[in-house]
């Protein structure tokens, strides 16, 4: 249950709770304004409403580290997501995922699911990180993974049967 104890704020700077998602299924991403993968930022909003009733969040974290490809801070951010993806979903503080100044919950991510080749460090914008509801990360999901292809594991991680 690690995941739940890391500390987390929203773009606004206000604390979030992570404990109170317990018990959910959370597809966490790091996520950017100006990538080419950017316009996941719908797909990953379309899981979350398809989903969020049986326990499902999506969260995404800004990140800077790749390219300068988030540049926004706060409120920037959140209208971009909004008036260009419809975004819905929680949009939290932005972070490095990389290195020594790491998040804590990006470290404890990258060493429950190493990448290819078993190396840990996060490659690019839209690395997804599936966890269950018993706080495990489940798979660790490139950045070309598109939400069509991760809606199986989704599923299976939220205990819904697959339609024939």
């Amino acid at each position: 249950m690690q995941i739940y104890a890391q500390d987390c704020r929203m773009l606004t700077g206000e604390p979030f709770n992570l404990r109170a998602l317990r018990g959910q299924v959370l597809l966490i991403v790091n996520v950017a304004s100006r990538c080419r993968f950017t316009p996941q930022l719908a797909e990953l909003d379309q899981l979350y409403r398809r989903y969020r009733d049986q326990g499902f969040t999506v969260l995404a974290f800004p990140c800077n580290q790749f390219a300068h490809q988030a540049p926004e801070e706060g409120e920037a951010f959140e209208s971009f997501c909004s008036r260009s993806y419809n975004t819905t979903f929680p949009l939290m503080e932005k972070v490095k995922v990389n290195g020594a100044h790491a998040h804590p919950l990006f470290r404890l991510l990258r060493q429950q699911a190493p990448g290819m080749l078993g190396s840990t460090p996060i490659k690019w914008n839209f690395t997804k990180f599936l966890v269950g509801r018993d706080g495990q990360v489940i798979r660790r999901f490139g950045p070309s993974v598109p939400a069509a292809r991760m809606e199986e594991a989704i599923k299976l991680a939220l205990d819904i049967p697959f339609s024939a």
